[in-house]
């Protein structure tokens, strides 16, 4: 915005005390749609979160909106969809393939483990 600084402060001013500009909002937005279109976990939303500056509570309070069922079978849909494309046969190298996989998009480690020895004994 080519302004000068008091014009830009007042049209800021202005979004915020009007609800234009809301963290908390978009935060909410933010969580909700990631984890339901791009299926990701609780560590890859809070991470970016974080990049964009959003405040730990704020995070916090977007994290807890995401219902703990609907959490765990997303999880328990996204590994059972994503061992059906991996075509190696060696147990150790599809482990890691099904691990690597659902560490990017930001699942605990602890469940991504668990979840990789019960599918791939």
């Amino acid at each position: 915005m080519h302004m000068i600084p008091e014009a830009r402060d007042q049209i800021i001013v202005h979004l915020l005390r009007h609800d234009f500009l809301n963290e908390e909002r978009f935060a909410k937005a933010f969580v909700s749609g990631k984890f339901r279109i791009k299926k990701w976990g609780k560590q890859r939303l809070q991470l970016e979160l974080k990049k964009r500056h959003i405040g730990k509570t704020i995070i916090s309070n977007a994290l807890a909106e995401i219902n703990d069922e609907d959490y765990y079978n997303t999880f328990e849909e996204l590994a059972t969809k994503k061992l059906a494309t991996i075509k190696d046969s060696h147990p150790q190298k599809k482990r890691k393939k099904l691990a690597d996989y659902l560490l990017y998009r930001g699942w605990e480690s602890s469940l991504v483990y668990d979840k990789v020895f019960a599918l791939i004994p």
